[in-house]
């Protein structure tokens, strides 16, 4: 029966952890599955980081919470930065210009179809560079 490599007790082939002090074990099971949890999303990083620009600043916010990749980490962080501030760009222009009465609301139409134009242009670029695996 093997020791404990702390505290010296003896303990069990199959356990994952000493009962007495608690530390972690070679041979158990815990620490077989201790790589399986490191893993992030099981998908490469050029695809997560393009997939941080699918929905926008959404799937921004939700790969930059579950994938801990600097790569990954990175262009979840601009789609939130990119897309939340085009989004924000938005809706501050749409009360501005639907206020405005009609003058100011064909000319609010026509930039937020520009804003609108910038960001698909930017959604575009920035999955290729992501999926290329450029920063």
């Amino acid at each position: 029966m093997p020791h404990c490599t702390k505290c010296g007790n003896m303990v069990a082939d199959d356990v994952g952890f000493c009962p007495s002090c608690g530390a972690p074990q070679a041979g158990g099971v815990a620490s077989a599955m201790a790589p399986a949890a490191s893993t992030q999303s099981g998908l490469s990083e050029n695809v997560a980081g393009l997939l941080c620009y699918l929905l926008g600043w959404i799937t921004g916010l939700i790969f930059f919470l579950i994938d801990k990749r600097p790569f990954v980490r990175f262009h979840a962080a601009q789609s939130i930065v990119v897309f939340g501030g085009l989004t924000i760009i938005r809706i501050v222009l749409s009360m501005l210009f639907i206020s405005g009465g009609l003058a100011g609301f064909s000319a609010g139409v026509g930039i937020l179809w520009l804003v609108s134009l910038v960001g698909l242009v930017l959604w575009i670029l920035l999955m290729f560079k992501a999926y290329q695996g450029e920063k």
